[in-house]
């Protein structure tokens, strides 16, 4: 493809910051809370997505999952998500496989999940052994018809719901763009290892919105734009906000291959961000990650990688501070790592 727009990382991560929300948050609203959820929030590890939102929209408070605009699925790669409920059908069927074994094996999990169910609930481990299956009942996720509910630390409830009179290939086309529209400039590639779908859905996906697409070049090299969000990525000002905390699997650094190096160059804070076992948190300062962050009970643990101004580090501690932690009733202590 001929490239008609070069961009800078600079560019990029500022654009990225800006269509994810954490340039500054935003009153709290059905609009916003589905605006956060844009990319889909992960929340494999406990209440991940609540400290997501918190990042970016105002008033999010402990039991804002609980928000009747809000879904829980088993969502990209089988993770655990937080989708917004009018996108539910984007992030299940969307990665719906499109024939062969992959799809015969979702449907038929589907179909011996929803005649044991019978319109009830119950756990994935109590349906598991009902079953006899185990991580297999999350196959079924992707026929938009299983939705389930994780509190953090018991077992997920499981029940089916109706699925949304839409094609899968126009679901797997909407959540291409949604990829877009967030980890834009990017490729079909890394929407299909993003979304955990074969190469060639993924092909199909950008092939049907090629009308709206922009070759740009990268520092990856080539790569595709929504031609809608020309303009933003043009756009020179930007608005960092002083400090954020993202939890592990936070959409801003839930990257894979040398998307990873744009966001942070050094390998050895790569090694520390993203580990072999569990992600740790990652601190945001003016635009850049600066570190990690861990927490345990009521202290909040942040390693720096470079010296920070007592500003900083000030609104670094009320960041901390403000973080909506179920369960937690005393003052959150921030020890620093420096």
């Amino acid at each position: 493809m001929q490239s008609r727009l070069s961009v800078t990382r600079a560019q990029i991560l500022a654009f990225r910051r800006r269509a994810g929300g954490l340039e500054e948050r935003v009153p709290m609203s059905s609009k916003s809370l589905r605006r956060a959820a844009w990319a889909g929030l992960q929340d494999s590890m406990p209440r991940a997505a609540l400290l997501s939102l918190h990042a970016r929209v105002d008033g999010v408070v402990s039991t804002t999952l609980d928000d009747p605009t809000l879904a829980q699925l088993w969502g990209p790669r089988y993770n655990t998500y937080v989708v917004a409920k009018r996108d539910f059908a984007l992030f299940s069927l969307g990665r719906h496989p499109e024939a062969g074994k992959g799809r015969v094996r979702a449907e038929s999990m589907a179909e011996r999940m929803h005649a044991h169910l019978d319109g009830k609930r119950m756990t994935d481990r109590e349906l598991g052994r009902a079953l006899g299956v185990g991580a297999g009942l999350r196959y079924a996720a992707t026929t938009g018809t299983i939705a389930i509910r994780w509190e953090g630390a018991r077992a997920p409830i499981v029940w089916t719901v109706d699925a949304a009179d839409l094609d899968p290939a126009e679901a797997c086309r909407g959540l291409a763009r949604r990829y877009l529209n967030i980890f834009g400039p990017t490729t079909a590639e890394a929407f299909a290892r993003w979304a955990g779908i074969s190469r060639q859905s993924a092909a199909k996906a950008f092939g049907s919105l090629q009308a709206a697409l922009l070759p740009v070049r990268s520092p990856l090299g080539d790569a595709w734009l929504l031609v809608d969000d020309e303009q933003a990525m043009r756009a020179t000002e930007t608005r960092d906000a002083p400090a954020r905390l993202l939890p592990s699997g936070d959409a801003y650094f839930l990257l894979y291959g040398a998307e990873r190096d744009l966001l942070l160059p050094r390998a050895d804070q790569r090694d520390q961000l993203w580990t072999s076992r569990v992600w740790p948190g990652a601190l945001l300062v003016d635009g850049e990650i600066r570190g990690i962050w861990r927490r345990a009970h009521h202290a909040v643990r942040i390693e720096t990688w470079r010296r920070l101004s007592r500003q900083t580090r000030d609104a670094v501690e009320t960041e901390a501070g403000s973080l909506p932690l179920p369960g937690i009733d005393r003052v959150i202590e921030v020890i620093w790592d420096t």
